[in-house]
């Protein structure tokens, strides 16, 4: 399939706020998540100090409309201050999957995105390229980052309601072991007796479990005494690349386009050969540690 960001047509253009419109397709379904009020209200002052220094991304629909792709919380701001027209890049021949693509790679992540509408989107990404691989290297997620968020569309629909950003990140490891460890009602007994936990100690409750519910309170009580505090390296992210390295999970190749990602989101002056030499010899320290 054709990359969203190379096949379309991109012009800027000034378009008034009433032709706009927020595309049904944008991944960021809960406005509420986190605090987005007052998140509104201080993008809306830094856009009236300085402008919009980041324009929306849209596309052209019928009788002079255009969708905003990505920009949703830009136009609300906008719309508060009166900023008419607005400053917008202007995306040519862009279908709805393309659409999706575009909205769900600028919100991913963002803190504050509400899980289930990261794992939808995903899901969706998922659905496009049928490649785990693929959809972790739009995302510069592992595969195993990717594989968890979809998981949790596997949880009860009442679960699914209660999971907020204070579930972000750091919470849907855990969620996506519960949803593949107990199924429907059973998920929600357990989520309520274990939330309590941090999630390293909510994952060995749910590994140990084995899948069976009636030996959960057991284990609870052995976490209350201590008997999981255990060490684990640092930071999610690290942890979740060796194992899946480790475990045969990425290739070199999308492990590579992981750190180059990485690299240029957090604006690195790294050169393509120092990356590709780091994460080379990154990647065979592992493979050596895997044959030990």
């Amino acid at each position: 399939m054709d990359d969203p960001y190379v096949s379309a047509v991109m012009r800027y253009k000034e378009i008034a706020l009433k032709a706009l419109f927020v595309s049904p397709l944008n991944t960021r379904k809960d406005l509420q998540a986190g605090q987005e009020d007052s998140a509104i209200e201080d993008l809306a002052s830094d856009i009236r100090n300085h402008g919009l220094l980041n324009p929306l991304l849209v596309r052209p629909v019928s009788d002079g409309k255009y969708e905003v792709i990505s920009g949703q919380r830009r136009l609300r701001a906008c719309k508060q201050i009166g900023l008419d027209p607005v400053p917008c890049l202007v995306r040519e021949n862009v279908d709805d999957a393309d659409a999706m693509v575009l909205s769900l790679v600028e919100n991913v992540h963002r803190a504050d995105m509400n899980p289930l509408d990261k794992a939808r989107a995903i899901k969706a990404l998922y659905d496009r390229y049928a490649s785990y691989d693929r959809v972790a290297k739009e995302t510069a997620w592992s595969v195993n980052t990717v594989r968890r968020y979809i998981r949790l569309l596997d949880l009860p629909e009442e679960l699914q309601q209660r999971i907020s950003t204070t579930e972000g990140p750091a919470g849907v490891s855990a969620l996506a072991k519960l949803a593949t460890s107990f199924p429907g009602e059973e998920a929600t007994e357990v989520y309520d007796k274990i939330s309590g936990f941090t999630q390293p100690i909510q994952e060995e409750i749910l590994k140990r479990s084995g899948g069976d519910i009636g030996r959960i309170n057991d284990l609870v009580d052995q976490a209350v005494a201590g008997v999981f505090d255990k060490r684990f390296c640092g930071g999610a992210f690290r942890c979740e690349i060796i194992r899946d390295i480790l475990e045969g999970n990425i290739k070199q190749s999308t492990f590579q386009e992981v750190v180059k990602d990485v690299a240029h989101n957090l604006q690195s002056n790294l050169g393509k050969s120092h990356l590709d030499r780091a994460s080379g010899q990154f990647w065979k320290a592992l493979a050596r540690k895997k044959r030990q």
